[in-house]
């Protein structure tokens, strides 16, 4: 709101000075906006997070069943086996001659399958543009699926087994363009595995996977596998690219708890145990989700890799790179040859994800997190949409239209310290009366003490509440926390054109709402009147606070900076309605007076 970037208006005086209260409050807060935009809201540590030794362990001291599935014996030893059964276990060799593609396309995307290895190569997106706004989002980060495997691959502990799953020549059951309501099924048996895939799809966001791997009769446990996280942005940018990286979480479901990790807090191949209702990575708008159809004992492995990327993509330079996280999940269930799940790959829309159930009957609304601030930030969404469809069909003035209703809520509390103001000004001689009267004690003097009470006695009999003129500003700081959140998450803003803007997600590319927020500020400083305040101390937080909060602003996403640039103008025009009222001119009239008497 525009009076949280107002401090100059507390009068002085109570223990020490309102507005050096005021002051300190303006501190702490401008600290708590750098520490959240830096930060953000922590979030819960990872079910477990064993160190790496202690991941070995894991992998290596698997259940007795699990360790039978997902360990592969020696080379010498599987063809010993393998000869001793071949002529109970053989099947005929089923393995493709070539590579071949097939295409699953409905209204809501275009998966482009592969047979070798039976994986998704592209997954479009049909209703979401890339960043450049004229191609259409794919969410297959081709770099790093090359490396780390596509989506829908096979995960086992065993490295030489994953790649032989992820590599082989599967037999497609159709190829070109298939219908959806459809099937599409991947076989493969060679040398006694054998392996088959088969994918449903209909009209939805949905797939349902069917998955069987076995080695000479035997079953194989292998999980079926996200490894190579979300290309949702596909940004050419440093900054961008960047951010999407560091943007994604591993989001679950476990024993009816639901969690959205931090891609820092993630262990590269922990494994989780439970019921698990869901799993999977998302960034900031997409998702890709596994929902198992038998979620008792289910089990989930965490991926985090890493991956080189051009500091500058135009000019790439081998020297010059960063190496950023991969996040993956691959979702299976130790001591069966089968997978059954299905897939959620699409947007985190609120009202799409919580149209989608689990078996146990929960939906996907949690993979949205809004941290702390979410019981503020999801009304507000709900009103900014309500506000789209009925009547103001873009986002940015629906923005304005919200921050405008908040700043007319707000208002009360504005009168309330100006009352506050008023009061301590018409008390601030006597205050300072009493402050000369112990001024010659030192501040360790036991009689200081009789200074504060004296103070405090006598704002107590002028109904003054020394806090009155700052709790009703850290009342706001909520609805600021909680509107900054949604803005930051809502997919609804990705693209959304207003005015000169292309993209209320992104930053301000003219740096116009920067730059208008400062002067705004600088504005609204110098017409509060500061009746308690050195003038010499008023100019530097003039000059001071609007400086801060414009370099905030000038990396932001466009809807925090319109909404903040919206609020200003509120905060301005209301700032001279109130100086034009009789609280106003009194306090203008004792700021001129005290300004006269410093001057003689």
């Amino acid at each position: 709101m525009a009076e949280i970037q107002n401090p100059n208006q507390q009068g002085g005086g109570g223990l020490g000075g309102d507005s050096r209260s005021l002051l300190s409050f303006m501190v702490i807060f401008v600290l708590l906006v750098v520490a959240f935009q830096i930060w953000g809201p922590k979030k819960q540590d990872q079910k477990q997070q064993p160190t790496e030794s202690s991941q070995q362990a894991t992998h290596l001291n698997q259940p007795a069943a699990a360790v039978h599935e997902t360990a592969t014996p020696a080379p010498a030893a599987r063809t010993a086996a393998r000869s001793k059964k071949a002529a109970n276990t053989a099947e005929p060799t089923v393995q493709a001659a070539s590579a071949a593609e097939t295409v699953v396309e409905n209204e809501l995307y275009r998966i482009t399958f592969s047979n070798r290895g039976g994986e998704a190569t592209s997954w479009v997106l049909k209703k979401y543009k890339a960043e450049d706004q004229k191609s259409l989002l794919n969410l297959v980060d081709d770099p790093a699926a090359a490396k780390f495997g596509y989506p829908l691959s096979l995960f086992t502990y065993d490295a030489g087994l994953r790649d032989k799953l992820n590599s082989a020549m599967y037999v497609p059951s159709a190829t070109g363009t298939i219908a959806v309501p459809g099937e599409l099924s991947y076989t493969y048996s060679a040398g006694g595995l054998t392996v088959r895939k088969t994918f449903h799809f209909d009209t939805s966001y949905l797939i349902t996977a069917d998955i069987s791997v076995t080695d000479n009769g035997a079953p194989v446990t292998a999980l079926l596998a996200w490894p190579s996280g979300l290309d949702g942005n596909q940004s050419h940018t440093q900054a961008s690219s960047h951010f999407s990286y560091a943007a994604a979480t591993f989001d679950d479901s476990v024993d009816g708890k639901t969690d959205n990790v931090a891609v820092k807090k993630v262990v590269g191949g922990n494994t989780l145990h439970g019921t698990i209702d869901y799993a999977g990575i998302s960034d900031l708008y997409f998702a890709a989700e596994f929902l198992p159809d038998n979620p008792a004992d289910m089990s989930v492995v965490t991926l985090n890799n890493s991956i080189d990327v051009p500091r500058n993509p135009d000019h790439p330079q081998p020297n010059e790179v960063d190496h950023l996280p991969v996040l993956g999940a691959a979702v299976g269930q130790f001591g069966s040859p089968t997978v059954h799940t299905r897939v959620f790959v699409g947007p985190k829309s609120l009202d799409l994800l919580q149209s989608i159930h689990t078996t146990n009957g929960s939906n996907l609304e949690h993979v949205v997190s809004f941290g702390w601030w979410g019981w503020v930030a999801k009304p507000m969404l709900y009103v900014l949409r309500f506000f789209v469809t009925h009547g103001i069909p873009n986002w940015g003035w629906a923005i304005l239209v919200l921050t405008f209703i908040l700043n007319l809520a707000m208002l009360p509390t504005r009168v309330m310290m100006m009352k506050s103001q008023v009061k301590m000004a018409r008390i601030q001689p006597a205050l300072d009366a009493i402050k000369a009267k112990y001024a010659k004690y030192k501040s360790t003097d036991p009689r200081r003490q009789e200074m504060n009470k004296e103070m405090f006695d006598l704002q107590r009999k002028e109904g003054i509440n020394m806090f009155g003129s700052c709790l009703p500003m850290l009342l706001q700081y909520p609805l600021l926390f909680g509107f900054y959140r949604m803005l930051e998450y809502a997919i609804e803003l990705r693209q959304a054109h207003w005015l000169w803007l292309t993209d209320l997600s992104g930053v301000d590319p003219l740096h116009i709402l920067p730059i208008f927020v400062i002067v705004s500020m600088f504005l609204s400083q110098l017409m509060m009147p500061s009746p308690g305040m050195d003038q010499s101390q008023q100019r530097m937080m003039a000059f001071m606070m609007p400086v801060v909060f414009g370099v905030m602003m000038w990396n932001i996403g466009s809807g925090v900076a319109l909404y903040w640039a919206g609020s200003n103008i509120m905060g301005v025009g209301t700032q001279v309605v109130m100086n034009r009222t009789s609280m106003g001119q009194e306090l203008r009239a004792i700021q001129a007076k005290r300004a006269a008497k410093k001057k003689k």
